[in-house]
């Protein structure tokens, strides 16, 4: 085995002390504000009834779990992410892969991709229950509309990041379209697939949310426009930290593959 200098074991040294002062100091934070909100609450410096307080957020998640709720709402939730979030990904996919095969095509729908990717999905809401119904169907069209073509765009754009030597030599060897694709263009595009998945799971839970508050008696949304229609607030915090909980795993997730990928890459 190669030994390590001085110099490269201090630097590794250092970079570990670095992650660890990085993660010490992300986690006083969140205590940090954990405490004060909690500490604001208690001497009435912020109204408990309008901003809850960390306390009252445990109660009611506790409330919640204790009468079989939590976990079916969570459930809802995300089942309707992972399908919005699967049928957007591979859509765009097979899309971004058609926009590539033929570049006339692409020419030809560009402005329309960015008109629709930029156009606010809300307003479409009204219609969309209009047109399907308000059932699950409505809230995983809501999704697709918001997640959908910022895929496409973004797996588009990777595409045509290969290095044209790289493709004039697989032609060279007269290697197929298909060949081409899946032997150089996605193997190397795998960074931006994942990055475009991380946006991708972001997505996927503002149009779920956004549908469930439009049409859903179920998960998490229901749970918040609930709260909100009783004036229960408690409610609608704890849902909230338990969306933006359920988003940063999944996220975490998608970095961390995304880390080991460029550890192996280098």
């Amino acid at each position: 085995m190669l030994k390590m200098s001085k110099e490269h074991i201090l630097f590794l040294k250092e970079k570990k002390k670095e992650k660890r002062m990085i993660h010490s100091f992300r986690i006083l934070i969140f205590l940090t504000f954990l405490f004060l909100w909690e500490l604001l609450t208690r001497i009435n410096l912020l109204n408990p009834f309008l901003f809850s307080s960390p306390s009252r957020i445990v109660k009611t998640t506790i409330n919640l779990f204790m009468k079989n709720q939590l976990l079916f709402h969570i459930g809802i939730t995300l089942w309707e992410v992972f399908l919005s979030f699967v049928l957007s990904f591979f859509l765009g996919l097979l899309i971004a892969y058609f926009l590539w095969r033929y570049p006339i095509l692409s020419k030809i729908v560009d402005p329309y991709l960015m008109i629709l990717n930029s156009l606010p999905k809300v307003a479409l809401g009204p219609l969309i229950i209009i047109w399907m119904g308000a059932r699950i169907h409505s809230i995983i069209f809501m999704s697709l509309t918001i997640s959908l073509f910022s895929t496409i765009i973004n797996l588009y754009e990777g595409f045509h990041t290969v290095h044209k030597n790289e493709l004039l030599l697989l032609k060279s060897f007269h290697a197929s379209t298909f060949q081409i694709f899946f032997k150089l263009i996605l193997p190397s595009n795998l960074l931006t697939i994942i990055s475009t998945l991380k946006i991708n799971i972001s997505m996927s839970f503002i149009g779920v949310i956004m549908g469930e508050l439009l049409v859903s008696k179920m998960g998490l949304g229901y749970l918040i426009m609930y709260g909100s229609q009783i004036f229960q607030l408690d409610l609608v915090l704890t849902s909230i930290v338990i969306l933006g909980t359920l988003s940063y795993l999944f996220f975490f997730v998608l970095d961390l593959l995304q880390k080991r990928m460029k550890k192996k890459r280098n």
